[in-house]
């Protein structure tokens, strides 16, 4: 390993306090406290703002470069915007089938996490809720083959119709009471101070069968599941760590031999990237199976979600079954006036007209690289300084990485290279052993930056990766497996160690 790979890892302060074969919740030495902790996403990429608008900023590093700034606000302008299906406008392009008109209905307040809801309706502004039909016998991925797409698409413009139809889609939400009954060791209920004290809540989906387009498809021998949208912000100081200190990072994690995560592997490499030649090892998404932002869930999301075709991006994100279907579907036929092979030709053609101009696709990057990390607040408060202490003593750092440092000479965006940046993430993949995980069974490590102002921005705290978790002291009772231990130690501590390690968690 080189020196620098050892230096980023010592940042860390990983010392372990007990066995370095215990098999999770090792305590961590506490770094002394810096005045650069306040940054989150270093100098160049941290914003202090604690209003609603906190996660819509612009990094300073694009405040400072006009050129930048416009093309900023041009990309913000199509995340706001709701796509159309007609011709001629600046949004023109939706369907033929889609999941979302805009990526702001995803990513309200660009948080990327809308609220937990009770019914599956995509007209709903608070749902940002991705639909993932899987085999259940492979868990770890989605049926993304003969029938559906990976993110199920549920939407279709006239006169096409939509795989799934919502109405079949019913989203439950069952009671779960853990072996301490849902009690912390001093007897005092799980969540004592709401309203929903003493439970803990986890989802199931159901499909109908008659909701399914496909009449050769069973549902019965298939899963459903659901995932809340990732946050937008501070993804572009995350693209910007090295491949290196990441792989260096897993490989620290598999040689202490407890919390050892997963590194992902990006499934479809971009070809020809200017910034990225070669493979890369995945970061993005909840099974980090992207790796760079230009090939990233925005990148990707703002064609596969809407379905608008862009210069690299000249087919239709539809599966060949779905294309079959409606070519042969009469009333498409009535409606487009065209026969069956012209309406398949035309679903399944690779060289389709770019809807969207290489312009405003460059813009929008802009905008996603560039929307930066509200800093960390009142650090120097005595419960806040606790609560940090306690972050490291339970071992939550393990998986939970403080700091990282970007590479140097970050093309894409150069003013955010070497910067110390506090992401609170190993960005490696672990397995909680929730109850009823659904497909996201091996999560990545949430970044934990800028979380505390969720219910500020966007009026909620619910989290995790389908939103099961109310508040940060449900999130952190979900831990099991290889985090069991460290939620152990979170049980037995009295309830002011509890909430000072909450508080600190609300300050980052």
């Amino acid at each position: 390993m080189t020196s620098n790979k050892i230096i980023g890892l010592a940042m860390v302060m990983i010392t372990v306090a007990c066995s370095d074969r215990e098999p999770g919740g090792a305590s961590i030495e506490v770094p002394p406290l810096t005045d650069e902790e306040t940054y989150a996403g270093g100098e160049t990429g941290t914003v202090f703002s604690v209003t609603s608008k906190a996660y819509k900023q612009a990094m300073p590093a694009i405040d400072e470069d006009p050129g930048l700034f416009r093309q900023f606000m041009r990309g913000e302008r199509l995340a706001d915007k709701d796509f159309v299906a007609s011709s001629g406008t600046a949004y023109s392009g939706l369907g033929p089938v889609y999941i979302r008109k805009s990526c702001i209905a995803c990513h309200p307040s660009y948080g990327g996490r809308s609220r937990r809801v009770d019914k599956f309706d995509t007209n709903d502004s608070h749902n940002g809720y991705l639909l993932m039909i899987y085999n259940p016998d492979e868990p770890g991925q989605p049926l993304a083959g003969k029938y559906f797409t990976g993110m199920t698409q549920t939407r279709a413009a006239s006169p096409y119709k939509a795989p799934i139809d919502e109405s079949g889609i019913k989203l439950i939400w069952n009671l779960y009471t853990d072996e301490y009954g849902n009690k912390y060791e001093d007897g005092t209920p799980y969540s004592a101070g709401y309203a929903y004290k003493g439970t803990l809540i986890y989802p199931t989906v159901e499909v109908d069968q008659d909701a399914i387009l496909f009449k050769d498809f069973d549902m019965s021998k298939h899963a459903a599941s659901i995932e809340a949208t990732i946050g937008i912000y501070g993804t572009g100081l995350l693209d910007a760590i090295s491949d290196e200190d990441l792989r260096a990072q897993y490989e620290e994690e598999q040689a202490r031999g407890y919390c050892a995560g997963q590194i992902g592997a990006d499934i479809d490499e971009i070809e020809l990237n200017p910034y990225y030649p070669g493979k890369h090892p995945g970061r993005f998404t909840y099974l980090c199976t992207r790796a760079t932002l230009d090939n990233g869930p925005g990148a990707n999301a703002l064609w596969n979600i809407t379905n608008v075709t862009r210069p690299d991006r000249t087919y239709h994100y539809i599966t060949d079954e779905y294309a079959k279907v409606m070519s042969q579907d009469p009333d498409v036929q009535a409606a487009l006036g065209k026969a069956e092979d012209e309406i398949y030709a035309n679903l399944m053609s690779r060289t389709l007209e770019p809807e969207m101009t290489q312009e405003d696709y460059d813009a929008f990057m802009v905008w996603h690289r560039g929307l930066a990390v509200p800093a960390a607040r009142n650090l120097d408060d005595k419960t806040v300084r606790k609560g940090r202490s306690l972050f490291y003593e339970t071992g939550c750092a393990a998986c939970h990485r403080p700091s990282w440092t970007t590479r140097d000479n970050y093309k894409p965006l150069p003013a955010i290279s070497n910067q110390k940046i506090y992401p609170y993430t190993d960005l490696l993949r672990h397995d909680l052993e929730m109850k009823e995980p659904g497909r996201a069974r091996i999560c990545r490590t949430t970044p934990l930056w800028g979380r505390g102002l969720m219910k500020v921005v966007a009026g909620h705290t619910d989290m995790l990766h389908d939103l099961r978790a109310r508040n940060y002291e449900e999130a952190i009772l979900w831990h099991g497996g290889e985090a069991g231990p460290c939620k152990e130690k979170f049980r037995k501590m009295s309830k002011e160690d509890r909430d000072a390690l909450i508080k600190f968690l609300e300050s980052i």
